[in-house]
């Protein structure tokens, strides 16, 4: 298990789900993608719309494309995930 990314900042926060542990499963609030005060995600850092995210119960990292705001066009997103491009 990881520790906490230094950057963790409980007053910086995302509710996405954790792809790790899936804590928020059977949860009301979660599954009606509302907001909840249990399962929420550190969020370290963003780049437009691409979050950059901390599970803290189980402490994952990931990255999550969010869609909103600067979204980044279809063709970045295929390169990011294809390197050599």
């Amino acid at each position: 298990m990881l520790p906490l990314d230094p950057q963790a900042d409980p007053g910086r926060r995302a509710w996405v789900a954790c792809p790790r542990c899936a804590d928020a499963h059977g949860c009301e609030p979660c599954e009606q993608r509302r907001t909840c005060s249990t399962h929420w995600r550190y969020l370290l850092t963003n780049t437009g719309s691409m979050l950059h995210l901390q599970c803290p119960g189980c402490t994952h990292v990931w990255v999550h494309e969010s869609g909103f705001g600067a979204t980044r066009s279809a063709w970045d997103r295929a390169t990011d995930a294809r390197p050599g491009l």
